[in-house]
């Protein structure tokens, strides 16, 4: 009996052994088909694994008989399962793709939403602008931030001087006024600077930049009823990060940009430099500057203080000096007489601190105090007329989060003073101000279900001569299914009345009342917004998403620049209400290499007064965005755009043409420099070609609004290097 037992103990550890089979297989990347090294590869239920060599190889040992699940996973790919029959009847090497993950933002956390949570698990709508699509805009326009924003759907850059190129940027149809721009989450960008702000921002030093449209006045106070656009800063990293970047440009441009990075245990630091100028371009040959002359300079340390793993601090500086001069061509070169010699002169210095303070008390929650302190001073002359003036600001705020896997709770606390100061030139009552408010703010982020998250926060300001204003918002995060998810939220909002806004700008303040406290009021704002958004992949090279938002806010009160005599502008509280409505359309489909995204707004603005139903001037209701990008990792891109707008009214009841602009890039890019060309605007779009742009006499030109580009087709280039 027991020779039988032993007997059939070893024929069963016989057929056991010859059970168990090898899988022999080679993993790569679905769309470039190279091998990919450090996969891992497993078996379900067991402990046996391996990882893939050099040349994507595995082998795989030791499997048991029967059907198995091998599972492969890497980093920056879709989790692959594969189901096989064992042992296998060909023992030949299998081949193993591997998808790049759909969901690559997974890993990216957002700042301005305060949440330390990534972007897909954030209910909050965010439009992530990362550093492959900053560095293709940068190409474009390397020494602003204008193409980087005006090319998104729902914004519109609007250009507020016709030989100076000022800009204020709208979002889904709302005055620039009512956008925040923040550096850093910090409100340096605002009041006497508004204006020239999108130009004095070069792109290179950003790592991304966050867009969030609709009532943020929540998350940061007064003046984000359209949104908010957060730019944030590079940070340094253990390995060295040198990048210069000399472009120049048929509109007679030129831009040298600098930036250095690096973290030496604990001190780290960044410097951003740059130099912007240009030549006064008239490419409509009027006799007027559609790129005015201009020269500016930009310096930007930071230093990093890592004091612990729990403990650390940053603090920088910010110094931009510019020189800006528009107007008649002759004036421009020194030879201006009796009938050339209209000017538009704008001469700026900005400086600013910004200060962070972080310690983490345990690993779900930490500590924050951030702190900013700006100076602004504005120098515009145009003939006959002055107007200079001093805006300082601080910003101080303290926070605290916890953090859990289910919740989130942010509670803090700022203050923020803005004082702007006019220096006399004339008999003209001043239009100084003085403007402090006190906040305070809570926020929660809950995972109610795998399928619903919620956030929801309150915020109450205090401001001096105005009085309190109760901030709640709350938005909403449904997954639907897979691949489906969608986003609703909505909020209040509110902006404090100053002189600065785009119709102010247009006529560089002459004449205009300064605020009076006794009868002008805070603007309210009350909004929402919902979207669906899907993606899919289809076959092993296709995917495919698509983005469709809607939105509605409705401005109370708003303050409107009225003329009641000749000569004289004061700043009113309309007893109606202005309301945008509309769409957004957003389309990506990829295919290998190729990347083609599609873009659609629909925006409905309208000022209902005194039962009239008036439609918002410079609003185009229809924008299409078309970019087509083909892109070979670290060799090649080239991109094709075409964008078109829809006539817009203008202030004076007319109505502009509707007018089409395209786009050619092109880079080549090898491992330490790359070199690139764009033609931008290459149909020479200018509405000098099919509209005038002012009335009157060249010595006294009355200008009309400008709702299309003036510079026309400029072609520029350039090197950038990476040491």
């Amino acid at each position: 009996m027991r020779k039988i037992l032993i007997v059939s103990f070893f024929m069963a550890l016989n057929l056991c052994v010859y059970a168990q089979s090898t899988l022999n297989a080679v993993v790569k990347n679905s769309e470039s088909k190279e091998p990919l090294a450090g996969v891992t590869v497993s078996v379900n239920g067991t402990l046996i694994s391996t990882t893939s060599n050099e040349n994507g190889k595995i082998a795989l040992s030791g499997i048991p008989a029967g059907l198995q699940k091998i599972h492969f996973s890497f980093i920056g790919f879709d989790d692959h399962i594969e189901t096989l029959e064992f042992p296998l009847k060909d023992s030949s090497v299998i081949e193993i793709l591997l998808k790049e993950s759909s969901e690559e933002l997974d890993e990216i956390v957002v700042s301005s939403t305060r949440s330390t949570r990534s972007i897909q698990n954030i209910p909050t709508r965010i439009e992530f602008i990362g550093g492959e699509e900053l560095d293709e805009k940068g190409n474009m326009k390397p020494g602003d931030i204008r193409m980087l924003l005006s090319e998104s759907t729902g914004i519109h850059v609007q250009t507020t001087s016709p030989t100076s190129a000022n800009a204020s940027i709208r979002i889904q149809g709302l005055d620039g006024r009512y956008t925040q721009i923040l550096k850093d989450g910090f409100p340096i960008y605002s009041g006497a600077s508004s204006g020239l702000g999108l130009l004095q921002i070069p792109p290179l030093d950003l790592k991304q930049v966050e867009v969030i449209k609709g009532s943020t006045s929540t998350l940061y106070g007064g003046g984000a009823i359209a949104g908010l656009v957060n730019l944030i800063s590079k940070t340094p990293t253990d390995e060295r990060d040198l990048h210069f970047h000399i472009n120049g440009t048929s509109g007679r441009g030129l831009d040298i940009n600098g930036f250095y990075g690096q973290k030496f245990k604990k001190i780290g630091t960044t410097i951003f430099a740059s130099h912007n100028r240009n030549s006064a371009y008239d490419p409509a040959k009027i006799g007027l500057s559609a790129i005015p002359q201009f020269e500016r300079y930009v310096l930007n340390p930071k230093l990093f203080v890592y004091f612990n793993d729990k403990t650390k601090l940053n603090f920088g500086v910010n110094a931009t000096i510019e020189n800006r001069l528009g107007g008649d061509m002759l004036y421009i070169k020194g030879k201006g007489d009796n009938t050339h010699q209209y000017f538009e002169e704008n001469k700026t210095q900005r400086y600013s601190t910004q200060f962070v303070f972080d310690h983490s008390i345990d690993e779900n929650s930490s500590f924050q105090v951030k702190n900013s302190v700006s100076y602004f001073n504005r120098n515009t002359t145009i003939p006959n007329y002055g107007f200079e003036g001093t805006q300082t600001a601080t910003f101080t705020e303290a926070n605290y989060t916890s953090s859990k896997e289910t919740s989130e709770w942010i509670a803090g606390l700022n203050i923020w003073t803005d004082n702007f100061k006019e220096k006399q030139i004339a008999a003209f009552p001043l239009r100084d101000y003085n403007q402090t408010t006190f906040g305070i703010f809570v926020q929660n982020t809950f995972k109610a279900t795998d399928w619903l998250q919620l956030e929801s926060g309150l915020r109450t300001d205090y401001v001096i001569d105005y009085g309190a204003v109760f901030l709640p918002r709350v938005s909403a995060l449904f997954r639907i299914a897979e691949g489906l998810t969608s986003r609703v939220g909505g909020g209040f909002g509110y902006k404090t009345p100053t002189i600065f806004t785009e119709e102010s700008e247009r006529i560089q303040y002459q004449n205009v009342m300064p605020i009076n406290d006794n009868s002008n009021k805070l603007e309210r704002s009350y909004g929402g917004n919902a979207d669906i958004n899907y993606h899919t992949n289809m076959g092993n090279n296709w995917t495919f998403s698509i983005n469709q938002l809607f939105f509605y806010t409705y401005l109370d009160n708003p303050l409107l620049l009225e003329n009641p005599s000749a000569n004289l502008y004061q700043f009113v509280n309309s007893p109606g209400y202005i309301h945008t409505k509309g769409t957004e359309t957003n389309i990506k489909i990829s295919y290998d290499d190729v990347k083609l995204f599609l873009g659609y707004t629909y925006t409905d603005a309208r000022l209902q007064q005194n039962g009239t139903n008036t439609e918002s001037p410079l609003t185009p209701k229809h924008r299409i965005n078309s970019v087509l990008m083909y892109e070979i990792e670290d060799k090649w891109k080239v991109g094709l755009e075409a964008y078109y707008f829809s006539p817009q009214k203008m202030n004076n009841g007319t109505t502009g043409k509707d007018y089409v602009i395209c786009g050619f890039m092109a880079e080549k890019i090898w491992e330490r420099f790359s070199l690139y060309i764009n033609f931008e605007n290459f149909l020479d779009t200018r509405q000098t070609r099919f509209d005038s742009i002012y009335t009157g006499t060249i010595s006294n030109p009355v200008f009309k609004d400008i709702y299309a580009p003036l510079d026309g087709f400029v072609i520029n280039g350039g090197i950038k290097f990476r040491l």
